[in-house]
Order: structure tokens, then sequence, then C-alpha cells
């Protein structure tokens, strides 16, 4: 205590002005940033809004008719008013990027000359990149069966049940935590001691409980287990946004069908296949899709936990590799390019789902 008051009695002020002086213009620069972005996409679009249905209000009463046309051409700049904002944004940090990135992939690692299709023919002719693109379907075809799987079964066992919402609250608990977060918990789990001293990892010490030898599981390259261990952590991450969804759509069930089913004598197998599942199509395909996106792009657990070593990579991990650590750019965008392709076909069958439903509608 008394060296924490002789620190406080021995601050000088005048010492620290200038630390103060930058952390003050740091304040005054984001309340400029954000009072910007505020004015941009929402106060002046408000203003111009307010002023034309002021400028309607205004006609009506004098009975002065509009021309469609001018009433047209006004709501087309209206609409170009509130688009451009975004538009711009979207030029910036999307658009412009993924030019950039597809014309980088048909030149040389330091983009001085151009090479054509040579990125994409070695993507598809290096055994380590074919282990990669292996990995990546390895987990796009794991993850999204499991996680909704998962999540559908906790979301009909805790579905008014005693206790429902501290159970789905600790079953979404890990969506609250960041993919690295959640690799680093995961690294206990997969923690490794040799077999003389005490197992700090779960996983170890559950073996040697059973009489076995702890295992270096994230370095053992065999039928993948490394690479199952590490889909785990998506797994655990994403099942319970897959339970919130999806109980959500089995509490929009109408009560009246499952009564009907009921007094009909159907059993619990029977109103699963027959009554809940049929209903929860629409909120499953998002589900399953939402997750098979999240998944192709997955970079921080396996950057985390391996760094894409032990025949762990996948496409996102060894895009970042090749274009930061090896300097190949054009290999990296390569893959860049070989991912959005992927992730293209599954948005078109999203949208496309969309229009259907509102159709049905």
């Amino acid at each position: 205590m008394g060296e924490l008051w002789g620190a406080v009695m021995n601050f000088d002020l005048a010492d620290q002005a200038d630390k103060f002086v930058m952390l003050l213009g740091g304040l005054v620069a984001f309340v400029v940033l954000v009072g910007g972005l505020l004015l941009v996409l929402d106060v002046i679009p408000t203003k111009l809004a307010e002023r034309r249905e002021a400028r309607l209000a205004a006609a009506a009463d004098a009975g002065v008719p509009i021309a469609p046309g001018a009433a047209r051409g006004r709501e087309g700049w209206l609409a170009l008013g509130f688009l451009a904002p975004a538009l711009l944004l979207l030029s910036i940090g999307l658009i412009f990027p993924a030019i950039r990135t597809t014309v980088l992939s048909f030149m040389n690692g330091d983009s001085t000359r151009w090479v054509g299709f040579d990125n994409y023919t070695w993507m598809f002719g290096q055994p380590d990149i074919q282990n990669v693109l292996l990995n990546t379907l390895v987990w796009v075809l794991v993850v999204p069966t499991l996680a909704a799987t998962i999540g559908l079964l906790y979301a009909i066992m805790v579905d008014k049940a005693r206790g429902e919402a501290v159970a789905k609250a600790l079953i979404f608990l890990p969506m609250a935590i960041s993919f690295v977060g959640a690799s680093i918990i995961w690294k206990f789990v997969y923690a490794y001691r040799s077999g003389e001293q005490d197992q700090i990892g779960l996983l170890n010490q559950i073996v040697v409980w059973f009489g076995g030898e702890p295992r270096q599981w994230l370095l053992e390259e065999g039928f993948k287990l490394n690479t199952l261990l590490l889909i785990v952590i998506m797994i655990w991450i994403q099942a319970g946004f897959a339970m919130v969804i999806l109980s959500a759509a089995i509490k929009a069930i109408p009560a009246e069908i499952v009564e009907a089913a009921k007094i009909d004598g159907t059993n619990a197998w029977q109103m699963f296949w027959r009554i809940t599942l049929p209903a929860i199509r629409a909120a499953l395909i998002v589900v399953v899709v939402t997750i098979t996106i999240a998944t192709l792009k997955v970079f921080d657990i396996v950057r985390t936990m391996t760094n894409g070593n032990y025949d762990t990579s996948v496409i996102a991990n060894e895009m970042y590799n090749q274009s930061f650590r090896y300097g190949e750019t054009g290999h990296g965008s390569a893959l860049a390019v070989f991912l959005f392709v992927l992730v293209i076909p599954i948005v078109i069958f999203q949208i496309r789902n969309i229009r259907k439903q509102r159709s049905e509608a």
C-alpha cells in the first residue's frame, strides 16, 4: 500500500502531458469519425426524406397535382441518397479488393508479370495444396452436418423443459467466445505431458484414467485425427447458434397442428419426422447454409491451434501463409479467388430459397 501511495505522490502530470494530448486527439478523431458516419448514413438521408414528405403534404393541401414522372425521379434520387453511402463502403471494402485480388491471382509472386493460369494449375497440382483442399472439404462436410444435428437435438430436448432459459444460455455461451478464445480453451483440453507427469489436458487425463498412454493429439496426422479434433471446436461453437434458430422455429409451429397430431395418436418419432422436421425445413436450411459459409472461411481455429502444421491447414490459412509468410501473392490470391468461387453457389442457393419461401407465403 505504501509503494502505491508513493507512486501516486511521485506522479508528475507535466511529464505525461504528451500522452494525454495523444489520448485526447484519439478521442476527438473517434468522435469526428463516428459523427461523420452518422451524418452521412443517417442524418442527411433522414432530412431529405422529411423534406420530401413535407413537399408532398404541401402539394396535397394546395391541390397541386404531382406528375408521376417527377415523383418517380425524386424517389429515385432519394433512394440513391440512401444507397450511396452503403455502395461507397461496399466498393471500398469489398468490390475493389475482390477485383484487385482476382487480377493478382494471374500474376507472379511479387506481382510484377503476368503468368496466366499458372497459380491455379499450381493450386491443383501441388500435393500439399491438394491436402489443404481435402481438409477444407472434410470441414465443410462434417461441421454443418453435425452442428445442425446437435443443435436440433438440443432444441428438441430443452423445448418446454424446466430451466429451458438457463439451458439455452449455457449451450449458446460458446457463440459469445471468439474463435481464438475457444481455440485456447481447447488447446488446454488437448494438452500433452509425458506419462510420468500429471496431465493438465482433459482428454489425456481421461485416457490415463482408463489405463492408456497420453498422446500428442494435434501432432497425429493419421486418418485426419488432428483435423477432426479441430473440427470439434467449430461444432462446439456453432451448435449453440443452430439450437437458437431451430428452437425458435419449433416454437413457431402452430399449436393446433401439434394437438391434432397427438389426438390422432402420433408418437414422438412420427411427430418429429412428419410434423416438426417439415415445419422447420426453411430454418434448417438457413442454419446449414450459414454454418457452411462460416466453415469455408475458417481461419482462427487452425491458425491458433496448429498454424496449419501437421497436415491441418485449410484454404483460408494457406491463403494467409502464401500471401504474408512466403511472399507468394499470386498463390495466395488464387486461393482467395477459389474460396470466393466456392461460396458463390451457396449464396445463390440461399437467395433462391428465400425467393421461393416468399412466393409460397
